[in-house]
């Protein structure tokens, strides 16, 4: 998961004395004429794009070959973009390397060929690509191919989810308020966490090999993207009247 702290101060005017209050908060003991709660909030949606990473390793005993040979696989790649509509520009390359390889038996160091890798990612809004293209690369030579889904604009989320987070907490200390005869007044600070769970990616399935059975839909038809999920905890301290 991954975790940001915001600090919101609403009654001080320096962060510095905002910090200084939050300690002095967990030392000091009960404020009179206030009350002080902890919340948690989430926001859940549909993701709105998929992301697609696959690995091109091709390996050779010449360098040479290994180079033409990943050539050859990234204008497949290429041209399966093609033919669903997808620029290969849309897609990035997040690594490309060669090197040797090495074979190790009887303790003994011989090189044996050369291996040549390009990490290759592309992020898709139109889910209706996702089987044609993961039954595509099903039939190609990649490795380490995986599909997850994710928001695009996941700050938009976060904040989503502070503010259920932060309605909960007021909801929580009104009753406070009112069980006790006394008035709600102003939130004079708080404290936020937002939590994000990171998206699963896992392996697709190879697709059947020429002349076997027809084959069945590719791993991802018919199935639903994982919704994507924040959540948040507020320590909120409002003031009594």
């Amino acid at each position: 998961m991954e975790k940001r702290k915001v600090i919101l101060v609403l009654a001080f005017a320096a962060i510095a004395g905002s910090v200084l209050f939050a300690q002095e908060r967990a030392t000091a003991g009960p404020i009179p004429n206030s009350v002080w709660v902890g919340a948690d909030g989430k926001f859940e949606t549909e993701p709105d794009t998929a992301l697609v990473q696959l690995n091109i390793a091709p390996q050779e005993s010449k360098l040479q070959d290994a180079m033409q040979r990943a050539t050859q696989l990234a204008e497949q790649v290429r041209q399966l973009l093609r033919s669903n509509g997808i620029e290969p520009q849309q897609a990035e390359i997040s690594r490309f390397a060669t090197q040797p390889v090495y074979d190790y038996n009887n303790g003994k160091q011989k090189l044996i060929g050369y291996r040549v890798e390009a990490n290759i990612s592309i992020k898709l809004k139109d889910f209706s690509k996702i089987g044609p293209i993961s039954e595509g690369l099903g039939n190609l030579e990649v490795t380490n191919t995986s599909i997850s889904y994710m928001l695009e604009n996941m700050d938009a989320a976060k904040i989503k989810a502070v503010e259920d987070a932060l309605r909960r907490a007021h909801d929580e200390a009104n009753a406070v308020a009112q069980s006790s005869g006394r008035t709600l007044g102003e939130l004079s600070y708080a404290s936020i966490d937002t939590y994000e769970a990171q998206p699963v990616r896992p392996m697709m399935m190879k697709a059947q090999v020429a002349g076997a059975a027809a084959a069945p839909p590719p791993p991802t038809a018919e199935f639903s993207a994982e919704k994507a999920t924040v959540t948040a905890h507020v320590n909120a301290l409002y003031n009594l009247k």
